[in-house]
């Protein structure tokens, strides 16, 4: 499959946004309300108009699709990619060999 532009991804999030909205039978008002954001910020997230992610984060969790979030952490509850760094430069270098010529 071909990379999708990033209009697309907004455009594709912002159906599925709009889809759990209506199968959870609620309208765009109710659901601004709840993520505390305007209707007009949440019509043009459903439109693919663009959107911070502070808004897709307070839809999200409203619709209680916390896992879509969680799905973007490579990291899971492990130690952070920065962590795992901070551990690496903290042990020694592992001496290099060099082979002698025979």
């Amino acid at each position: 499959m071909d990379a999708l532009a990033t209009v697309d991804w907004e455009r594709r999030i912002g159906e599925q946004v709009r889809a759990l909205r209506i199968a959870l039978l609620l309208d765009q008002s109710e659901l601004a309300d709840r993520a505390n954001i305007s209707r007009r910020t949440l019509s043009s997230l459903e439109r693919g108009d663009g959107s911070t992610l502070a808004t897709v984060i307070r839809v999200v969790r409203v619709l209680g699709r916390e896992e879509w979030l969680e799905s973007l952490d490579p990291v899971g509850t492990g130690p952070s990619p920065i962590e795992l760094l901070r551990r690496q430069r903290r042990k020694p270098a592992r001496p290099t060999r060099v082979p002698r010529n025979r």
